[in-house]
């Protein structure tokens, strides 16, 4: 249904970077009209203008009631791009922002109080399909408004519904900025591979498989994280000699992942704030 709502009324894209573009690639894997499609880019990829030829409105005018309109501008940019949906934001449209740290109060400055938002927080792996997102909508919305852009936002990957927008700042800590942060175990990891004699290429096949094989497991096994770290854990083995330096309470990953993560989210809330 949320998709038939968005085809006969339209979507705009505000922006079409990487993450706009995979979920774009969703949408249309998912069944949604070119010719529903109206985004919003300065520049365009060569991608887009392909599209463009097939039916897809570049740059061109807006529906005045669309059923949604996604805002995936840089925070920087927001302030030059938010005023040229001014006239939508009258209509019963709902926005939904994918930019970090831009609090729900920000867009209702500019586009009205009355106006329906939902922020939401996704991350890279929607390009494959597999991300996961976060999102809540202001007190204008309806319980219909917010399945709609959830039904959107699964079409790269899972979801989850926030209770308070202050939690977003940590959802953007955790699974926003997080990818970077297994990207640099996985870097890490071969290096540490090469420095135990492995062949570059041949130590970072073994982090990536070892990484993602792992993410699977976890995501597929009834037994938790903790349980699965203890089944491989062999008393006296060499499992338990690593961990005894990655889990150190002082030096170890809790401390690090902790500060960082914090670091992470004190930065959402500074963005929030400029």
């Amino acid at each position: 249904m949320a998709l038939k709502t968005v085809s006969e009324k339209g979507l705009v894209l505000l922006g079409c970077g990487k993450m706009g573009s995979a979920m774009l690639q969703g949408w249309l894997s998912d069944g949604l009209p070119l010719t529903s499609v109206f985004v919003l880019d300065p520049f365009p990829s060569q991608w887009l203008q392909d599209l463009e030829i097939q039916g897809l409105h570049l740059n061109k005018s807006l529906p005045k009631s669309p059923a949604v309109c996604i805002i995936a501008v840089k925070p920087q940019m927001m302030g030059e791009a938010l005023p040229s949906l001014k006239e939508i934001a009258q209509s019963d449209a709902v926005f939904l922002s994918i930019a970090a740290g831009t609090s729900i109060k920000s867009f209702q400055t500019v586009l009205g109080d009355t106006c329906k938002i939902v922020r939401a927080m996704p991350n890279t792996p929607a390009a494959i399909g597999q991300g996961i997102t976060a999102l809540i909508g202001n007190e204008n919305t309806t319980f219909v408004d917010v399945e709609r852009c959830e039904r959107l936002l699964q079409a790269v990957g899972d979801t989850v519904i926030l209770q308070r927008e202050e939690q977003m700042d940590a959802v953007t800590a955790v699974s926003g900025s997080g990818p970077a942060y297994v990207f640099h175990l996985i870097e890490t990891l071969a290096a540490a591979g090469v420095a135990q004699g492995l062949p570059s290429d041949l130590a970072m096949t073994l982090a990536k498989k070892t990484v993602s094989g792992s993410g699977a497991l976890a995501m597929q096994s009834d037994e938790s994280p903790e349980q699965l770290r203890i089944n491989v854990t062999s008393p006296g083995g060499t499992t338990q000699a690593a961990l005894q330096v990655l889990m150190d309470p002082k030096t170890g990953m809790p401390k690090i992942l902790l500060e960082g993560v914090e670091a992470a989210a004190n930065r959402s809330k500074e963005l929030g704030k400029s």
